[in-house]
């Protein structure tokens, strides 16, 4: 059996309702719920909501929601990994599942890195794979801007090496997670020693937490439905 959790609070601050909110023509969440069926790898695809609307909105998609989550896993605080732990313990799941946990607001998530990240698991061993992709610019190069505007280099050293000679930063990419459900219910951490990045390319990496991050997300999904899949 596999499983595939997507958590969904109904209480988002900076985008109010985004998770149902329309995105390119469907509900935010109608997006991963398509990818996670066309991958066609999980025996069930769960939402979990405290939020009715977003519950019946999700269903409506194609997933199930079979239970509202608890006022107190669905606070401005509350971590991704024990809200997976409860969905894997409400529904009596096996210690060595596959679980992935997919995001609700990740709509370009690909069915072909959902099956890839359930094979890195299984040949492995990782406690965790995790959709990666690296930074457009060096970090070492970052800089640190002031409130009058002032400027100055978080690393002064880096000033003379050149851009082709420093170290490829990645970071989580904030789509998908793949554990086993003990993973999970242990309170691992995602980043925990031996866990496993699996590339996607920057172009379908995409946080959405403001307007402007929504504006640009839609632009992109335009852009790619023009040109079809990448």
């Amino acid at each position: 059996m596999t499983l595939c959790v997507i958590p969904a609070r109904g209480g988002s601050k900076r985008l109010p309702r985004k998770n149902i909110r329309q995105f390119c023509g469907s509900p935010m969440i109608a997006w991963p719920i398509r990818a996670a069926i066309a991958a066609g790898c999980f025996d069930r695809i769960v939402v979990s909501t405290d939020d009715d609307e977003i519950a019946e909105v999700a269903e409506g998609s194609g997933a199930e929601a079979p239970f509202r989550r608890g006022a107190e896993l669905a606070d401005d605080h509350t971590p991704t990994v024990p809200v997976i732990a409860d969905a894997v313990t409400r529904l009596n799941i096996a210690a060595r599942t596959p679980v992935c946990c997919l995001y609700a607001t990740a709509p370009f998530v690909a069915p072909a890195d959902l099956q890839a990240g359930l094979r890195r698991l299984q040949d492995t061993g990782a406690p965790f794979v995790l959709s990666v992709t690296t930074y457009a610019f060096p970090i070492q190069r970052a800089l640190r801007r002031d409130a009058s505007g002032g400027i100055e280099m978080l690393d002064p050293a880096r000033m003379q090496t050149r851009s082709q000679d420093l170290e490829e930063a990645w970071h989580d990419a904030g789509q998908f997670y793949w554990g086993r459900a003990e993973s999970w219910t242990r309170g691992l951490g995602v980043f925990e020693a031996g866990a496993q990045g699996l590339a996607v390319p920057r172009h379908r990496v995409q946080d959405i937490d403001t307007e402007e991050d929504w504006q640009r997300a839609e632009w992109t999904m335009r852009a790619m439905q023009m040109e079809g899949p990448p």
